[in-house]
């Protein structure tokens, strides 16, 4: 990437002077995906039950597209710096046409409740599950980019139910699971203006919509930019929120990180590793977020080709996309080759691959400034992150931290890819403001 491609991702001013509008866009009814018939709207804030059926030729238009690639030469280097490599992907395309089974995914979903409601014009779709334990913490957890609510699926169990999990009644949490505007099975915005601090807005109206009067937010990539935008609105019943990717890089670190900066002296080893992966980062790995952030409807073939989609959603991390690869050499770790197909095949199916891009489009926000959030805050450091955020940074950029832990193993994905580890973390994290339920 250029230099200045790299200066605009980290300091996108530029966009501030785009206007914001309201947007309309309703359904009603019980809903689902691809419905018979025209539904009629929905009275405002409606709850209404989600029921995922896909047609049958939907599935057989995406095989037949599969088994259709046209494939690209080689890449000429042993390894991924020059993308995805034709090896893994071709793998993942055999097994996506000939073995994947996305009913069985259909099935998963099916099992939980599902709903969707009407917020500032748009349906959002979420998963809703209350715990059978009394005084359960309310908890919304926010997916990102390339993700969705699959990367939530693992962990509604272990924390709705801990007691059939190996944990207690008292750590029991409720779990509103939302996807975003634009993504999976919530509407398409239809004009401008949801960004981060937009969806942290209709997020608060959510949680009041389904009578929570105290609660806590979770969140990484997008979900920790949204979970972030709830805590500085500070809405009363908000108690604390915890991120697995934290925003805490100083400002001097940021400099430094800019084109013609230089490292530092002085770091600690913590602070040193995070410098190394920042910068390894946004000169390497933001090629993806520059497109979307500057031309996402310039991404017609995701969404006419399943392989092109599958490739640019494999190519977020470097070190998710090595696991992933690893998976489909038969090596499983964290996510297992259905996980991957499961995600891709929902961004497919709902059409989604430009309408998630245009978030990047929206959003004017620094992904990695702290933003001075001022509630309690907990933080898990997963080492195959973005960046591992160091204790030093993050008690700066948190000042009322109320728990912070560096964990073994995981990345991106944490509660897709580490469910268990995940899960201690949530339980720990919020132990204390659960006197506040």
């Amino acid at each position: 990437m250029t230099t200045q491609m790299r200066a605009d991702i980290i300091n996108p001013d530029r966009r501030q002077l785009l206007g914001q509008a309201a947007m309309v866009a309703v359904a009603a009814g019980t809903a689902s995906l691809f419905p018979a018939s025209p539904v009629k709207a929905a009275a405002s804030g409606e709850v209404r039950p989600f029921h995922v059926s896909v047609p049958e030729e939907d599935l057989l238009d995406l095989r037949r597209r599969l088994a259709a690639t046209r494939w690209p030469d080689r890449e000429i280097v042993a390894d991924q710096s020059q993308g995805v490599q034709l090896t893994t992907l071709q793998q993942l395309v055999r097994y996506w046409q000939a073995d994947y089974d996305w009913r069985k995914l259909e099935a998963r979903l099916n099992a939980l409740p599902q709903f969707v409601t009407e917020i500032d014009g748009v349906d959002i779709h979420f998963i809703h599950v209350r715990s059978r334990h009394d005084n359960a913490l309310p908890m919304i957890v926010t997916h990102g980019w390339p993700g969705s609510i699959i990367e939530q699926m693992k962990i509604v169990g272990p924390l709705a139910d801990p007691t059939a999990h190996g944990a207690t009644a008292a750590d029991a949490f409720d779990l509103v699971i939302p996807s975003l505007p634009g993504y999976g099975f919530s509407g398409k915005p239809t004009a401008l203006g949801w960004d981060p601090q937009r969806v942290a807005r209709a997020w608060i109206v959510l949680m009041n919509r389904l009578g929570y009067k105290r609660y806590v937010a979770q969140g990484g990539d997008w979900g920790n930019a949204i979970t972030e935008q709830m805590a500085l609105l500070a809405p009363p019943g908000l108690l604390g929120i915890h991120t697995n990717m934290p925003a805490t890089v100083p400002d001097d670190i940021a400099k430094a990180l800019q084109p013609g900066g230089s490292k530092p002296s002085g770091l600690s080893a913590d602070e040193s590793h995070a410098y190394d992966q920042l910068d390894d980062f946004y000169e390497h790995g933001l090629g993806y977020a520059i497109e979307m952030a500057n031309r996402p409807q310039t991404l017609y073939g995701l969404v006419d080709s399943p392989a092109g989609l599958a490739s640019w959603m494999l190519d977020h991390d470097a070190r998710s996309a090595a696991m992933i690869a690893r998976a489909f050499d038969g090596k499983t770790e964290g996510l297992s080759r259905d996980d991957v197909v499961d995600n891709i095949t929902l961004y497919w199916l709902t059409n989604t691959a430009v309408s998630s891009a245009r978030l990047y489009w929206e959003n004017k926000l620094v992904f990695f400034e702290p933003k001075h959030v001022q509630i309690p805050v907990a933080v898990s450091v997963f080492p195959d992150e973005i960046y591992a955020a160091p204790r030093s940074w993050t008690e700066k950029a948190y000042p009322k931290l109320i728990h912070y832990n560096r964990l073994d193993k995981g990345g991106h994905f944490a509660a897709w890819e580490q469910p268990a580890l995940f899960c201690m973390e949530m339980r720990t994290a919020f132990r204390s403001l659960r006197q506040s339920i």
